[in-house]
């Protein structure tokens, strides 16, 4: 499949199968597509040609009233966290229930307080978004992600405004998630988690999708030559 944002063509010739439980990882220059191609996944972004499949829909032909379901089963962690700022951690979470169906009032809250006790922040729920620190943001932008046990979660840099000791915090609670039996696929640019928690390495590049094979380090290295070459330009 191709990947257009507007006009022009992102990706092309994306061949890219990712099976049930796998850590995934999409690395890349800025702008080389990985965000796009996550996009695509949910559909935001439509798929102009080709042919791509996400859990069972036809995301060529997907038509606009099957999206909510399918974005019902996936999870999705932004970056800059897009937390509702005039509300709690708990009607953050409540909301998004809400919103998905769930009409039962005692089964939100038993489900909240569930995912708040996964993500190591049970006692945080009454804080407001401004009271917490960037990787507490973060996690409870992962018990958002993680409200309806969702088959995938897409990551887009998510420990990209964090510490490194604080970002290996949430890749090792995204590894526990992925063990529970979702599928993690992660836009990273920190390049020392490839080492640290091994999984499937996809790299952007030239308007093409390609699998790492080699080992850890060495993509390190490669991917470190690339964007050290980009910063120089």
């Amino acid at each position: 499949m191709d990947v257009h944002q507007q006009e022009t063509i992102v990706l092309e010739g994306v061949d890219l199968k990712i099976k049930k439980g796998e850590f995934v990882y999409l690395i890349g220059k800025v702008g080389s597509g990985k965000s796009s191609l996550l996009k695509t996944m949910y559909g935001e972004l439509d798929v102009h040609s080709g042919t791509a499949e996400v859990l069972g829909y036809d995301m060529a032909h997907i038509r606009r009233k099957q999206i909510p379901a399918l974005r019902k089963r996936i999870g999705i962690v932004f970056q800059d966290f897009q937390l509702l700022t005039d509300r709690n951690v708990r009607e953050n979470l409540d909301f998004v229930l809400k919103a998905t169906g769930w009409d039962d009032k005692r089964e939100r809250q038993f489900r909240i307080e569930e995912v708040l006790k996964q993500v190591g922040m049970q006692t945080k729920g009454y804080k407001m978004p401004h009271e917490l620190s960037g990787g507490e943001q973060q996690r409870i932008v992962i018990a958002r992600a993680i409200l309806n046990t969702p088959d995938i979660i897409l990551a887009d840099e998510p420990t990209g405004n964090l510490d490194p000791e604080t970002g290996r915090q949430i890749v090792e609670l995204l590894r526990d998630i992925r063990a529970k039996g979702s599928t993690i696929i992660m836009t990273t640019h920190n390049l020392q988690l490839l080492e640290e928690f091994p999984g499937k390495v996809f790299r952007c590049e030239d308007h093409k999708i390609v699998e790492q094979i080699q080992e850890a380090q060495e993509n390190i290295e490669e991917v470190e030559n690339i964007e050290n070459s980009e910063n120089n330009q």
